[in-house]
């Protein structure tokens, strides 16, 4: 992250208060076309998401497990388009953070939050769709309406409390004292890991539920081909049974998509994940430019997120 160069000439620094922020050296128009780019990825995170959350209240029918995952999803992806992703437009084309030391530890927190419950849901979502095509009999008692409200209160709570206290604590850049030297003389606000909590969250937040995910989709797979192999070996009289039973049409169209929502989520996620294990290691060398092109890209899963579901789920 640029860490290891701190400017030992001051006097060309904008003071705000008892800090600073360096000059931007972006033209006019690029900064406009940064802000423009952003502020559609935005509006389109917020009013997908509205749209999904609308329509899975208002239509009754729309009332099934898999939909109200899909709800928290929408809701989650709503608040980071709605709360997090307008400061974090103003910090990536400013390049300084304007909104003081306390704003700064709850936007990280909340970001935070919001990015390993998005993850979460995927999972649910994914495991969901393994128990409607592998166990299709046993789907209705498995995954019942308690179930999927234990699962929501599971993934809120427990990623809120770690956001907040490792945040908080600020664990997550103890012995990192260019970090400490970029707080206290500059308007800088970022969330930044040590090597111990970067390799930690790569592990628990990413590697570990990317590759349940994969491994869930790859099972989701064979099942679906073994039950089309059935199917065309059965006479046309017993077809229309046996098909019932095996899988509904919107089910295996559902599992289908879940190979694509899984691919835009590696797509969106590898790199900002890699960027955190690797960048302590690299003594924070990549840039912030970079970094934060990565986190934009991340954000833009949220972005995809609802058109996939509108396309393919609802």
């Amino acid at each position: 992250m640029d860490l290891t160069y701190i400017p030992e000439d001051l006097s060309s620094y904008t003071k705000f208060g008892n800090k600073s922020c360096p000059p931007t050296n972006c033209v006019f128009h690029v900064r406009v076309l940064m802000y423009s780019i952003r502020t559609g990825a935005m509006v389109i995170t917020i009013l997908g998401n509205l749209v999904i959350m609308m329509s899975i209240l208002h239509f009754k029918q729309l009332h099934s497990p898999t939909n109200f995952l899909i709800l928290s999803m929408a809701t989650m992806e709503f608040l980071l388009g709605f709360v997090i992703m307008p400061y974090s437009m103003v910090l990536s084309v400013e390049s300084c953070w304007y909104f003081g030391d306390g704003f700064c530890k709850f936007h990280a927190s909340f970001d935070m939050i919001l990015r390993l419950t998005s993850i979460f849901h995927l999972c649910s979502i994914a495991v969901d769709r393994f128990y409607t095509v592998c166990y299709h009999l046993h789907y209705a008692t498995t995954m019942t309406a308690s179930m999927i409200k234990r699962l929501l209160a599971f993934g809120w709570s427990v990623p809120a409390l770690f956001s907040f206290d490792l945040v908080l604590s600020e664990a997550n850049v103890a012995g990192m004292q260019s970090y400490e030297i970029l707080v206290a003389w500059f308007n800088f606000c970022a969330l930044t890991f040590n090597k111990v909590w970067g390799m930690i969250l790569f592990t628990t937040c990413f590697f570990i539920p990317g590759s349940i995910m994969v491994g869930i989709y790859n099972k989701i797979f064979i099942v679906s081909k073994q039950h089309a192999q059935v199917m065309s070996s059965m006479p046309e009289n017993m077809k229309g049974e046996v098909k019932k039973n095996l899988s509904k049409k919107k089910d295996r169209k559902a599992a289908k998509t879940l190979g694509i929502v899984i691919g835009v989520f590696l797509t969106c996620w590898l790199p900002c994940f890699l960027a955190v294990l690797i960048d302590p290691y690299l003594d924070y060398s990549i840039s912030i430019t970079v970094l934060d092109l990565l986190v934009w890209l991340g954000y833009f899963n949220s972005t995809c997120n609802p058109l996939i579901h509108d396309f393919f789920y609802l």
